[in-house]
C-alpha cells in the first residue's frame, strides 16, 4: 500500500547571507531590491523564472496601467525612473506611450539591479522558511544546483501570491466570499498588424463585433470582456485577450489547465480578429507568455486592511507611503452577459476623478504575526475591491519601493517592522521621489534640495 506521507530531512548549506532577501523579481520585488540597496543595505533577490519583471516581461502584459491621477505622477521614485529609462531605451510604443517592449524592459531591470549592487539569481524557487518567535531566519530554496538556504535579517515577500508569508504562517484571504478568484489571461504576441488601419477603423476595446462572432459560433465561451490588443512594435501587437476561468494561481493543477486552455483559445481569437476587425487580416501568432497572467490569489492580512471605503473617501493616512488611483477592475466571474454587465458597471463607476487618489498606509505591508517580513505588490493587505486596483504594475512599484526602504531601516537599526520611525521612512521615500503630498516632515532646505535634484 502506498504511504500517504513520508518523512524528509536534509542538512542544507546556508549559501548566502544578506541584510535583505527579496523573494520575487516582478515590479514590486524589483523596486524593493533597488530601493533597499540604495539605502546602503546588502540585498539579494531570487526569481523563479528566467527574467525580472513578472507580468510585464515573462507574462507579456502589453502595457502599463496609469502612473498618474491625471495631474500628479503617483508612482514617483522607482516607477518614474523605470518608465524614463524604458522610454530612453526605445522600450515603449509609441515613444511616449504605455505599450511595453518586453525585451527592452528585461534589460532595463537587469541593468538597474546590477548598478545598485543587488545580487540576484533566476531559476531559484522558494520552497519553505525557518521560523522562530515570529521571525523568519532562512529561506529554503530549490535551484538547479539543489536545495540550500539563504539567511537574512529582513525578508520582502514580492511573490505576488504571498508565498513566503503564507509559508511563515501569516493569515490570508483569497477571492470572494466563496474563495472564487478572477480569471487569468495567457497574454500573446502577434505580428502582421496594420496599426494605421486599426486606428482608422475605430477599434476601441475590440469587442464591438463580438456578438456577431457569438452568433457565428466562433467562440466556445461567450466571453464579452475583451481588454484587447495593444501596439508594442511597428506591426506587432500584444494581446491581453481571453480568460482562463475557475483559476487558482496557487495550485499547479489549476495553472496547468489554464495554460492548456489559454493556448487553445487563441485559435478562436485569431479567427475573430482576422475575420471581424480591420487591420488584423494578416496577423500571425508569434508567442504566448511564459508566465500566465494571474490577477488574484492570496491577500496577506496585515495590521490594516485597505478597503473600498478608503477608495471612495480618497483616504489620507498618517503612515502613508504612497497614493494611487487605478479604478476597481475585477474581471468577469463567468463567461456570460450578466457577469460582463456587472463588470462594466463597476469599471465605469468605481473610479476616481482627475487629480484624485487614495492613500496607501505602511500598515498594509506588515503581515500579522510576523516581525521581520514585509509584503509588497499584489499580495498586500487589502479587501478584494482594493486588490483589484493596487495590483497593477505602477501600484506594485509604489508598495515595493516602500518595502525596500523600510526593510533597509529595519536591518540598519536591528528593528522589527513595527519599530521603525514612520516619519523617517516617509522622509527617505520623499528623497527617492515618492509622491507623498500629505507628508510635511521636511524643512525648507530639504525641499529645495529635492527640487534642484
Amino acid at each position: 500500500m502506498l504511504k500517504s506521507t513520508i518523512a524528509f530531512r536534509k542538512d542544507l548549506a546556508v549559501r548566502h547571507q544578506a541584510d535583505i532577501l527579496v523573494v520575487g523579481g516582478g515590479p514590486a520585488g524589483m523596486a524593493a531590491a533597488v530601493a533597499g540597496a540604495r539605502q546602503g543595505a546588502s540585498v539579494r533577490l531570487i526569481e523563479a523564472h528566467s527574467c525580472l519583471g513578472g507580468m510585464g516581461t515573462a507574462g507579456m502584459v502589453p502595457c502599463f496601467m496609469q502612473f498618474t491621477d491625471g495631474v500628479n505622477f503617483l508612482a514617483g521614485g522607482m516607477g518614474a525612473e523605470i518608465l524614463k529609462r524604458l522610454r530612453t531605451a526605445d522600450g515603449t510604443v509609441p515613444p511616449e506611450g504605455m505599450g511595453i517592449r518586453a525585451e527592452v524592459l528585461k534589460r532595463v531591470y537587469d541593468e538597474m539591479l546590477k548598478e545598485a549592487g543587488v545580487a540576484f539569481s533566476f531559476h531559484t524557487h522558494l520552497v519553505d522558511v525557518t521560523l522562530e518567535n515570529g521571525s523568519v531566519g532562512e529561506a529554503i530554496c530549490a535551484a538547479k544546483s539543489g536545495l540550500y538556504a539563504i539567511r537574512a535579517k529582513v525578508f520582502v515577500d514580492a511573490t505576488g501570491d504571498g508565498d513566503l508569508s503564507a509559508l511563515a504562517g501569516a493569515p490570508y484571504k483569497k477571492g470572494d466570499d466563496l474563495g472564487q478568484m478572477m480569471p487569468g489571461t495567457l497574454c500573446s504576441l502577434w505580428t502582421g498588424i496594420d496599426w494605421d488601419k486599426v486606428r482608422n477603423g475605430g477599434l476601441g476595446a475590440g469587442n464591438h463585433r463580438i456578438e456577431d462572432a457569438f452568433k457565428d459560433g466562433v467562440f466556445t465561451l461567450e466571453d464579452r470582456h475583451l481588454p484587447g490588443m495593444y501596439q508594442v512594435g511597428t506591426n506587432i501587437g500584444g494581446g491581453n485577450i481571453g480568460h482562463t476561468f475557475q483559476l487558482d494561481g496557487t495550485d499547479e493543477e489549476s495553472l496547468t489547465a489554464a495554460y492548456v486552455w489559454g493556448r487553445k483559445s487563441l485559435l478562436e481569437y485569431e479567427r475573430y480578429y482576422k475575420q471581424y476587425l480591420k487591420g488584423f487580416e494578416k496577423m500571425d501568432l508569434v508567442a504566448t507568455g511564459a508566465l500566465l497572467g494571474v490577477r488574484e490569489t492570496r491577500r496577506i492580512i496585515g495590521d490594516y486592511i485597505l478597503n473600498i471605503d478608503d477608495f471612495n473617501s480618497r483616504a489620507v493616512f498618517d503612515d502613508e507611503i504612497g497614493r494611487y488611483s487605478y479604478p476597481i477592475d475585477i474581471h468577469i466571474a463567468k463567461p456570460d452577459k450578466q457577469s460582463y454587465e456587472k463588470f462594466y458597471k463597476e469599471i465605469t463607476t468605481l473610479r476616481l476623478g482627475k487629480g484624485e487618489s487614495y492613500g496607501i498606509p505602511y500598515r498594509i505591508l506588515t503581515p500579522k504575526g510576523l516581525k521581520n517580513v514585509l509584503v509588497s505588490g499584489r499580495c498586500v493587505s487589502t479587501d478584494r475591491n482594493m486588490q483589484a486596483s493596487i495590483r497593477v504594475m505602477p501600484g506594485c512599484y509604489i508598495t515595493g519601493q516602500a518595502a525596500g526602504v523600510a526593510a533597509a531601516m529595519m536591518a540598519e537599526a536591528g528593528l522589527d517592522s513595527r519599530g521603525i520611525d514612520i516619519r523617517l521612512l516617509q522622509k527617505r521615500l520623499t528623497i527617492l521621489g515618492a509622491y507623498l503630498p500629505n507628508f510635511a516632515g521636511m524643512d525648507s532646505n530639504e525641499k529645495d534640495h529635492l527640487e534642484t535634484d
